[in-house]
């Protein structure tokens, strides 16, 4: 199978290209750019599938399709929300949310391998996408969770959780008063009902609210450690393959 990745963070594709070499998947060519990937498909045979990141360096990868007909299956890397991209399920395209799992990764890529032939090009409408990604469709996100206290519900806002974080198979919020509580849902639970401008996944373990974050520090192996006004239970640490994405949200 001929397999190519198109991302702009070498560091990203290097890891992209590791992980399919473990499922015994060979990507030996990677683009880093809009027109790096534009000159190389007028130039080369198309692949079977692309690993294409929609953000690039020069620009949003659709331009892509704009310049060249592509032949070959896509595989989206991206760290847009996944509501934002409902239409790449109604048009029956893959996509895999960064920082990239390991099992995610291999049903995207078995799901690609048992496609009919003739399902295999690209055949949506870009624009339809591009419009989605620059006005995604309003929606509710949580503003409260129920909690159980004793034989009582306790009601806690959003606004008042400073973190939730899972330890020992347990979900648990942790609000301003430095109180922690068991949520019902896990974090992966949570990826689409937390409002994406006030809490961000830092890590498989933590979802931080940028309201309550009171200071960040260099940590090691180009890490950021982040330091909350009141929890101090353990240590908050941007994983370093989001760390890029959480310095675009903090902005």
């Amino acid at each position: 199978m001929n397999v190519i990745i198109i991302e702009d963070e070498k560091p990203s594709a290097r890891r992209l290209q590791r992980m399919l070499n473990v499922l015994n998947i060979e990507a030996k060519t990677m683009l880093h750019s809009v027109e790096e990937a534009v000159d190389w498909f007028k130039n080369n045979a198309h692949p079977d599938l692309i690993f294409l990141d929609i953000q690039l360096s020069d620009g949003l990868s659709f331009e892509i399709f704009d310049a060249v007909e592509i032949k070959s299956a896509v595989i989206f890397t991206t760290a847009y929300d996944e509501y934002a991209l409902q239409a790449f399920k109604l048009n029956s395209i893959d996509y895999l949310l960064k920082p990239i799992d390991d099992e995610d990764l291999k049903t995207a890529v078995d799901k690609f391998k048992n496609r009919a032939p003739q399902k295999q090009a690209v055949t949506l409408d870009f624009n339809d996408i591009k419009n989605l990604l620059v006005n995604p469709i309003e929606r509710e996100y949580k503003k409260r969770f129920s909690v159980k206290v004793g034989q009582h519900l306790k009601l806690i806002n959003i606004e008042d959780i400073e973190c939730i974080y899972s330890e020992n198979k347990g979900t648990y919020a942790h609000t301003n008063d430095g109180r922690n509580y068991v949520l019902d849902l896990t974090l992966d639970q949570l990826e689409n009902e937390l409002e994406p401008h006030i809490f961000f996944r830092v890590s498989r373990k933590f979802y931080v609210n940028i309201n309550a974050i009171r200071d960040m520090v260099s940590y090691t192996n180009s890490r950021l450690q982040i330091k909350l006004n009141n929890f101090k239970d353990q240590d908050i640490i941007v994983a370093r393959e989001r760390v890029k994405d959480f310095k675009n949200w903090l902005e």
